[in-house]
């Protein structure tokens, strides 16, 4: 498998194989993927934690450290698409509508090189 040929329905499906195999269907209630999820993005976090942001730029030529960041986002991914299989959201529309947002809330004219509207010394700084 890779990203360039796997498509998002052939992992949900990978993902829901794997869970029905086992039977755990019955421990998948959507509190319990939410929190296992975060769980497994903390993890992935801990990778981070006590490193500064140049430095975890580097680790892209680090394959050593890289498969351990690697299972944690596999991890993420994988109760992601469980938690969409067991509340049948399509990931790729709701990513798409979400992107959609996204554009039209943070004009690239706007925020290219920034991060928020305080940035930019507007009042639109108070929602934040």
């Amino acid at each position: 498998m890779s990203d360039a040929t796997t498509n998002l329905g052939e992992l949900r499906d990978a993902v829901a194989a794997f869970v029905a195999e086992r039977d755990w269907e019955q421990f998948h209630a959507p509190k319990n993927l939410a929190m296992a999820l975060a769980i497994e993005a903390a993890e992935l976090m801990e990778h981070f934690q006590w490193i500064s942001a140049e430095k975890s730029r580097t680790l892209r030529g680090d394959r050593e450290q890289l498969v351990p960041v690697g299972e944690e986002m596999a991890d993420v991914l994988c109760y992601l698409l469980a938690l969409a299989n067991e509340l049948e959201i399509d990931l790729a529309a709701a990513f798409a509508d979400k992107m959609r947002k996204n554009v039209a809330k943070y004009p690239a004219e706007q925020y290219r090189g920034r991060y928020g509207p305080e940035d930019r010394g507007d009042a639109a700084a108070e929602d934040y």
